[in-house]
């Protein structure tokens, strides 16, 4: 017999929260970099700033209460314990959803599309565009229970999240993801069960042939993901090599914490250069306390070191498959090097703003990708 699905309800303990203060009064701080900008990593004057709003400004409260609200469950799959949210759309023709967050994410990054999906004639859509949402957080993420042993890879949480559905009555299901997420989506679509009926990518996973000879475009997509692999790839390396030795600071230093996450708002976001124009300091601090009071900066970045080699390699997709590109996503793709691997790509579109966050940055043109995608597969 499967294991029950349970209601699962968040109440932090106040002195958990009480402790988080302490530790943001008696941060030990770095000196000041050297440069004027965010070359050397999150600048001190903006991570006291963040740091300071947590403390005095935050309210965890409201996102535990937000999240209790919208329907948490747990149950057991694969001898892991899998928290996810599960958000049924009044529309009885709703085509059931699994989105799935990568790293330095949470399901907080979906809250601002639940909404759409789920209740579009509440949300200037139609009925048939409706969805009914299931969040998963990842093994070793958020609520999720971490694993104790070497072995969750990417094709084995794709598995779970294929026994979730089915666990939850679904016969047929689309899913989507980006980052991590992204990954997990494609081996479910390499495993293509039956019930699935195709996948949605805001980080598709292809690269160019040595063949190619690349247009000016693709060239310009080639220099900026060498450019990223070169500057910007170290929190990769680390957590893919050593994640138990930097999880020590992590998960003791709050303001450690909050910088190994802000630094990728900067970096990975359409923001000009300033995360807070496009996410407020309460949202990136929500998934930031995903990070904080489980204590998963270790377990979250072991998923690196169990997938990393293997993870994103590009393989042959047969099921239909639709991507979203937007411009500021760490792997350019180009629709041709896209196209030999999704051989069955149903839905193309290049976006003229957002980043890696797709969800959480720019909310209604990813409702407006997802309902234009999957529509073409109800």
């Amino acid at each position: 017999m499967p294991a029950p699905i349970e209601p699962f309800t968040l109440n932090i303990p106040q002195g958990e929260l009480d402790r988080l203060n302490r530790k943001l009064d008696d941060v030990r701080w770095p000196e000041r970099e050297t440069v004027k900008d965010w070359s050397q990593g999150a600048p001190l004057a903006k991570v006291q700033a963040l740091c300071d709003y947590w403390r005095h400004g935050y309210d965890w409260r409201r996102c535990e209460a937000q999240l209790n609200g919208l329907g948490q469950f747990k149950t057991e799959i694969d001898g892991l314990g899998i928290h996810f949210l599960h958000i049924k759309s009044p529309e009885a023709n709703a085509l059931p959803l699994i989105m799935t967050h990568g790293w330095p994410g949470s399901v907080i990054e979906f809250l601002k599309v639940i909404g759409p999906l789920t209740d579009p004639v509440a949300h200037g859509g139609k009925a048939e565009d409706a969805f009914h949402l299931v969040l998963p957080s990842l093994p070793g993420y958020g609520f999720s229970d971490r694993p104790s042993e070497p072995g969750w890879k990417v094709d084995r949480i794709a598995r779970a999240w294929i026994e979730l559905m089915k666990r939850l009555g679904y016969g047929k299901f689309v899913a989507q993801g980006g980052d991590w997420g992204a990954a997990v989506t494609t081996e479910i679509a390499l495993a293509a069960p039956p019930e699935c009926l195709g996948v949605h990518l805001n980080m598709p996973i292809a690269f160019p042939g040595k063949e190619d000879n690349p247009t000016p475009k693709e060239q310009k997509q080639i220099e900026k993901f060498q450019s990223f692999m070169t500057e910007g790839s170290g929190y990769s390396g680390q957590q893919g090599t050593k994640p138990q030795t930097l999880g020590y600071g992590l998960t003791d230093s709050p303001a450690g914490q909050a910088a190994w996450i802000y630094e990728k708002y900067h970096g990975w976001t359409d923001c000009n250069g300033d995360p807070e124009t496009v996410l407020s300091k309460d949202e990136m601090l929500d998934n930031i306390m995903l990070y904080w009071l489980p204590a998963t900066a270790t377990s979250s970045g072991r998923l690196y070191w169990e997938s990393i080699r293997t993870g994103f390699a590009a393989r042959k997709v047969s099921i239909p498959v639709g991507a979203s590109i937007f411009p500021y996503e760490l792997m350019p793709v180009s629709k041709r090097w896209a196209e030999r691997i999704y051989q069955n790509l149903i839905h193309w579109n290049e976006l003229d703003v957002g980043g890696h966050f797709a969800a959480f940055e720019q909310p209604a043109r990813f409702v407006d990708e997802l309902r234009t995608c999957f529509a073409k597969l109800r």
